[in-house]
């Protein structure tokens, strides 16, 4: 029985890879690729008829499967059933379950924010409250990945939980109805006034199913507000749908205009696409924000619309993805998900950075150092391409914004600050006897100490970049036998820096308000006051468009920027 169960499993994953062969062969009836298949097959019959151990025939195979496409590029990849059923959630942007972002802390799983309008929403779920139980299954040391797929299900049915919040005594028990939850592409369209002018906001976060009909819904309300600009938040959107993007760019570009033009190894994959429609805002100003993991779908739209003179990028050089891939499914649940083309924007330019092209980057390190800095410094090989208007737009490197903001470094103080959960925590301690904030709180001095007294008490402590330093110097001198000469001193230089860490602090001061405000709101409210309260207020991507759409002046000195002569 058991000899014919292995022999049925093999004979499944040999399909896969015979189904995965079929289509190349389809496409290249000439090519040696038919005998090629059955010797792959032919070797695993082999290996599992004879070899010395039992082995788990499907990891051999699927192992086969991801050396084949492991010599192509790092976004062509085999898609088992789990993986594939991921990629439909993201596309589709809906699954079953609560509507919980949740993440480990201590060891237990922990829900960062809730998702308006889910059953946990409306079942009083705060954000720091620590599942312990998931249908009488305790959660301690499990992983978030375990936890979600306990708490999805199908819609309709019930799942409980038990739940520790600080400030009650007891735990308590949830039992809630799973849903349909719908994940949005658009989390927040608002608006900014600003000297008398009215600036429209909109965040997409990816291009999935609906970003089409989402977007229409939040631009179709700025038309009636008669905005002054308009900002389009594209950072850390990984892309999607190239349809979508299509129907993105429609809202900007002019009727006719090219979005998009695609080239591949066949001819159903060289095709051109323009925008079908008019623009709901076309007179008004446009301000793209992008950043280094703005990818895709995202850079498809923010390049056209680049090229097209419609709009200023602002932010910083994009990710450089410039492949199309489409999915081929397969046999047991599994997909192929395989680079089919590349992309072009409409000035001819193609941002795929050469990094990008291998799964193994590294590999490029190898490159002689001397040629490498020499082709850093010959401006002769920068393709360069002209915009609509005639500016002067450069490719294989991701898209250059036209405005270039510098991202935000994180000091040391900071960045442990966040990674400890430190904000989270003291949002949390500080709800709990502030229960009725109003939603436009300021964060006061008087909050910022009763901050730093909390980090006594929790006993936070970190290094700066003159500690470690002093670490590697003191772990030297012992290596070598002489720390007993220099350890008072490094001991005095310690305490000198404990004593500047104090400062450190103070001069984080701004960003200690922003983050605090940042997770208090989290946890009373919902997201979209987080946007309100703290990115269109704080954020300086958003702060920098702001100042350029509010003056017409230096909008169009932006858009009749560099030209060749």
């Amino acid at each position: 029985m058991k000899r014919k169960y292995k022999l049925g499993m093999l004979a499944a994953v040999i399909f896969v890879v015979m189904a995965l062969f079929a289509y190349a062969f389809a496409q290249h009836p000439n090519d040696s690729i038919y005998s090629l298949v059955k010797l792959s097959s032919d070797i695993a019959f082999r290996i599992n008829a004879r070899y010395v151990d039992d082995i788990n025939v499907q990891d051999l195979v699927y192992s086969g499967i991801h050396g084949m496409l492991d010599k192509l590029d790092p976004f062509s990849e085999f898609l088992e059933k789990t993986d594939y059923d991921n990629l439909m959630e993201m596309t589709s942007g809906k699954y079953s379950g609560l509507g919980m972002t949740i993440f480990l802390k201590d060891n237990w799983v922990t829900v960062m924010s809730t998702m308006e309008g889910t059953p946990a929403y409306r079942m009083g779920i705060r954000s720091g409250d620590r599942i312990v139980k998931i249908d009488s299954q305790s959660t301690l040391n499990m992983s978030t990945q375990s936890a979600s797929k306990l708490m999805r299900g199908e819609a309709g049915t019930k799942v409980s939980l038990g739940i520790v919040r600080e400030g009650v005594a007891e735990p308590l028990d949830y039992t809630m109805e799973r849903a349909v939850i719908t994940i949005k592409t658009v989390p927040f369209s608002g608006i900014i006034n600003q000297d008398g002018k009215k600036i429209g906001y909109i965040r997409l976060s990816r291009f999935g199913e609906e970003a089409d009909s989402e977007l229409e819904t939040a631009v179709a309300d700025m038309s009636k507000k008669n905005i002054d600009g308009i900002i389009f938040d594209l950072r850390s959107n990984g892309g999607g749908l190239l349809s979508q993007a299509v129907m993105v760019a429609n809202y900007f570009l002019p009727k006719g205009s090219e979005v998009v033009y695609t080239k591949g190894r066949t001819p159903d994959q060289n095709n051109e696409h323009y925008a079908t429609r008019e623009p709901m805002l076309p007179k008004v100003p446009v301000a793209v924000l992008v950043n280094d993991m703005t990818a895709s779908a995202s850079e498809i739209v923010a390049g056209a619309i680049q090229d097209s003179d419609r709009g200023v990028l602002i932010g910083n050089t994009t990710f450089g993805k410039g492949l199309v891939q489409q999915v081929y499914t397969l046999t047991e649940g599994t997909a192929l998900k395989l680079t089919t083309a590349k992309w072009y924007v409409p000035s001819g330019r193609c941002i795929q950075k050469s990094s990008r092209n291998t799964r193994h980057p590294e590999a490029l390190a190898d490159v002689d150092s001397s040629a490498a800095d020499s082709a850093k410094v010959d401006s002769t090989k920068i393709e360069v391409f002209h915009t609509k208007g005639g500016r002067l737009v450069y490719g294989g490197g991701g898209i250059t914004p036209d405005i270039v903001v510098e991202p935000e470094e994180l000091t040391p103080i900071e960045l442990n600050l966040e990674r400890l959960s430190m904000f989270f925590d003291y949002a949390i301690h500080y709800t709990n006897s502030h229960p009725n904030l109003k939603a436009d709180f300021e964060v006061t001095d008087e909050m910022v100490n009763d901050f730093r007294e909390f980090l006594k008490e929790k006993k936070f402590t970190y290094k700066n970049q003159l500690e470690t330093q002093l670490d590697a110097l003191q772990k030297t001198a012992k290596d070598s036998k002489k720390d007993t000469q220099i350890t008072p001193e490094i001991n005095s230089l310690r305490a000198a820096i404990e004593k500047d860490k104090e400062s450190e602090f103070v001069q984080s001061a701004n960003y200690i308000k922003r983050s605090l405000k940042r997770d208090i709101l989290t946890r009373l409210f919902s997201e979209s006051e987080v946007y309100q309260q703290v990115v269109l207020r704080t954020d300086p991507y958003v702060l920098k468009a702001v100042s350029i759409l509010s003056s017409p002046k230096d909008y169009a000195g932006i858009l009749g920027g560099e030209k060749s002569n």
